[in-house]
């Protein structure tokens, strides 16, 4: 049975050994993935210590995510771009990098909420990790324009830059905001601040909400509730980032297994399982 896991800290609370149970289960994958939680400062040498162990891959998650990209012998174009990695393959001696976070996002937005994303405006909140990970995968669904707003400037435009490229190659334009006086029309709203990490408020003004808009919080569970009921509260249409989760993970499986799980039946069963 191959050995997988998910690295974090904290990581109690991660769904991903359950989500991956399932996966194994549907597709006959022997598979056995359980959770690690990582001192801040041994992230590289328990990685290391796993790959000696036999393990075939991680899954990584807060802190951890941008030294994991930095540690790969070989780098998607997407973890490249991104600047961080949420998934490592171990084969032949080598470390591959790859972040399955944004086409998990734009798979749910898609696939399971039903909303397309092409010819769309797009706001996306905040210009750290969660943010530098959908990036990409938001450009190559092709919306008219994606604003990225931030609190420092300097860091959106940053993001903005790596960007620019793609963005002209898939006819997207790509602005940057500060949150303080944020305007504009959208189609779909994205929180990828640590707002809901932390507990603390939404970070823009309910002006930027029409009522039908897909607001989408990237965080799931307790943590998204403040952004959903504001959301819900304004006429717009909420949605947590569970199902995120659940399709970035079937990413991540079919990297390592060549095999893609039913990633909406999954989704259904463990929105049962947490209410």
């Amino acid at each position: 049975m191959d050995h997988y896991c998910v690295m974090g800290n904290p990581i109690a609370h991660s769904r991903s050994p359950w989500i991956h149970a399932r996966f194994a289960a549907l597709t006959g994958e022997l598979v056995c993935y359980d959770r690690q939680e990582i001192p801040l400062d041994q992230f590289e040498g328990r990685v290391r210590q796993f790959i000696s162990e036999g393990g075939r891959g991680c899954n990584i998650t807060v802190p951890f995510k941008f030294q994991a990209a930095t540690m790969a012998t070989h780098t998607s174009e997407r973890a490249a771009l991104a600047q961080a990695a949420n998934v490592l393959s171990f084969q032949n001696g080598q470390i591959l990098a790859d972040n399955t976070d944004g086409i998990g996002l734009v798979n749910d937005i898609e696939r399971n909420a039903g909303v397309p994303l092409k010819g769309k405006r797009l706001l996306l909140l905040g210009a750290g990790g969660a943010a530098a990970g959908v990036l990409g995968p938001l450009i190559h669904a092709q919306p008219a324009h994606i604003t990225v707003a931030n609190r420092t400037l300097v860091k959106a435009t940053e993001l903005v830059a790596r960007h620019a490229v793609l963005a002209k190659l898939q006819n997207t334009e790509l602005l940057v905001q500060n949150l303080l006086g944020l305007e504009g029309h959208f189609d779909v709203i994205i929180n990828g601040t640590a707002s809901s990490l932390s507990g603390a408020d939404v970070p823009v003004k309910a002006t930027v909400l029409r009522p039908g808009v897909l607001a989408y919080d990237m965080m799931y569970g307790p943590g998204a509730q403040g952004f959903t009921d504001w959301a819900k509260a304004h006429g717009a249409m909420p949605r947590d980032g569970l199902g995120m989760l659940v399709e970035q993970a079937a990413e991540a499986f079919l990297i390592w297994r060549g095999v893609r799980p039913p990633a909406s039946q999954v989704l259904a069963e463990l929105r049962r399982v947490v209410g």
